[in-house]
């Protein structure tokens, strides 16, 4: 029954059996950021601002390579870096930096200046695309149907993060003794597996922390362009 039941959810995925059209996935706005970065605060407050779109995904990434200014980073992970230096090679930027804001996977800006920002969440949003219908299969799976795939192949990756307002009051370094407020920080992130544009299903982890949302993208390899997302 079980097989059966993948079979018929796969199938449902395929665009010939499906006669409406799915929504929209939302624009992938992600933030690198850090508790050590002392220009970082507007970038914060503006994803927090972004996170309340229904058609944004706003998720902050932070990253470690300032702890060595004195403060570890409460939140940031080894592979929140290496993510962000994918999208560097991609887009040609020399070096990793901070607040730098990636909206999905095809375009980058400093987080510095937020009033550059939300001209290219807009015209992401409106942008012609053709993503692959996504659904989740319990609790357990996700199953990504058929459609165009980036050049040299896609990833899926699962993204968990806690979607509540966070305040740190860093004890030392730039950011010594102000509070910082961060939101949507990504607390776990594990590749799937790849997608060749044909309908497959993917077994996803159990999350490592309570109370974490869940999100699958599908995006080309290496940092490549977001092509779908999906929140559960």
């Amino acid at each position: 029954m079980r097989r059966a039941l993948l079979a018929l959810s796969l199938l449902l995925l395929t665009p010939a059996a499906a006669p409406a059209a799915s929504p929209r996935p939302p624009v992938v706005v992600e933030l690198f950021t850090a508790q050590g970065c002392s220009s970082c605060g507007k970038a914060n407050a503006l994803v927090s601002q972004l996170a309340d779109r229904p058609d944004v995904l706003a998720l902050t990434f932070p990253v470690d390579y300032w702890d060595y200014l004195g403060w570890p980073d409460t939140f940031a992970k080894p592979a929140f870096t290496e993510r962000q230096r994918a999208y560097a090679r991609k887009l040609g930027i020399r070096e990793v930096y901070t607040p730098q804001i990636v909206i999905d996977g095809a375009v980058q800006a400093s987080g510095v200046r937020p009033e550059r920002i939300e001209p290219l969440v807009d015209q992401a949003a409106k942008a012609p695309i053709n993503p692959p219908d996504m659904m989740f299969l319990g609790v357990r799976r996700v199953a990504v149907g058929s459609g165009p795939v980036p050049r040299g192949g896609a990833e899926v990756w699962l993204i968990r993060y806690d979607p509540r307002e966070q305040e740190v009051t860093p004890k030392k370094g730039d950011n010594r003794g102000q509070t910082l407020v961060q939101r949507n920080v990504v607390r776990q992130i594990v590749r799937l597996g790849g997608w060749r544009g044909k309908p497959i299903a993917l077994r996803m982890p159990v999350a490592t922390e309570e109370g974490l949302e869940t999100v699958v993208v599908v995006q080309g390899v290496k940092g490549g362009k977001i092509v779908s997302a999906l929140a559960k």
